[in-house]
């Protein structure tokens, strides 16, 4: 099951964290939902769901400040013995004596950040959702043209990473080379990224690896990109019939996402960074509605029925 360190999460949000004698270093967060624990405050634990994150906002800690002293301990104690990741005070509202007691008690850390509570819910989520979205990683390039993420792929050696550095060279990004991260962030979205050790080079036969973010500068790279489109580059083949209309979309899928790909036939000569570019902008085209291929039918249908009626 993925998970990932509380330790990353704090740095990440530059978390304040207000129980340094807990050891944070084993607990890790399993699930991308957050609680804002107002009925467990009044002691109400049923459906409680204690991998989540606890979120305490300014609701929450208005009433807090009425309970009295008595109160407060024993709401704490009964909410940290439920062992949850960490709970989090926004708008760098301190935490009291009794709840550092508690989380100090039960291993359960209390960190604090100065975002306002909606946002930082929100962001947290958001962020949670990519970190422990399914993962999977394929041999491929994924480089972010004109907006949209292209996932280039293709047998070793057809020419994947030259293609991606002459569209770098063209203003575009490389977000990754030679292994692409796929998560499924959503029904619709899938986002790739580039594994640490992998960042930000690309390996050129007869050249070795060059480091692209030193090279072009960091205009010219990318660390996460949705993948809009998937381009496979293949041996032209005299004996393969190749679409040379478009009118039907071909689709290949990733942990049960489909995604537009289009196969390209690869001969001496021919320009593969335009072919990519072009690409990328009539996938655009017919995302705002308008397809060419459709629109070249049309023509031909128009143009035969004037015949027939000047017949």
């Amino acid at each position: 099951m993925a998970s990932v360190k509380l330790t990353k999460m704090i740095d990440m949000y530059n978390l304040k964290n207000c129980t340094p004698d807990i050891d944070i270093s084993g607990i890790r967060i399993k699930i991308p939902d957050i609680n804002r624990p107002a009925l467990q405050l009044v002691g109400y634990f049923e459906h409680f769901d204690s991998d989540r994150v606890q979120v305490i906002g300014y609701v929450e800690y208005s009433y807090i400040q009425h309970m009295d002293e008595e109160e407060k301990v024993k709401a704490y104690d009964a909410l940290m013995s439920k062992k949850f990741p960490c709970i989090i005070f926004c708008r760098d509202m301190e935490p009291d004596e009794a709840i550092i007691a508690a989380g100090n008690k039960y291993g359960v850390p209390i960190l604090v950040t100065e975002t306002a509570t909606s946002a930082f819910t929100a962001e947290l989520v958001r962020w949670l959702n990519v970190e422990l979205a399914p993962c999977i990683s394929i041999h491929g390039v994924l480089v972010d043209v004109f907006g949209e993420g292209v996932l280039i792929m293709g047998e070793s050696g057809i020419g994947k990473s030259e293609a991606a550095l002459e569209l770098i060279k063209r203003g575009h990004r490389l977000v990754t080379d030679d292994v692409v991260e796929i998560r499924r962030v959503s029904d619709e979205t899938l986002i790739g990224t580039a594994p640490d050790m992998t960042r930000h080079f690309i390996e050129l036969r007869g050249i070795g690896i060059i480091d692209v973010k030193t090279l072009f500068g960091v205009e010219s790279v990318k660390e996460t990109q949705s993948i809009n489109m998937v381009i496979k580059l293949e041996e032209w083949s005299r004996d393969k019939d190749y679409d040379r209309l478009g009118l039907e979309e071909n689709y290949t899928e990733f942990l049960g996402n489909k995604v537009v790909c289009h196969a390209i036939p690869i001969r001496p000569g021919r320009n593969l960074a335009i072919i990519v570019e072009t690409a990328a902008v009539n996938h655009r085209q017919k995302k705002m509605g308008y397809n060419a291929a459709q629109e070249f039918c049309n023509r031909v249908q128009r143009n035969l029925m004037k015949h027939d009626d000047e017949d």
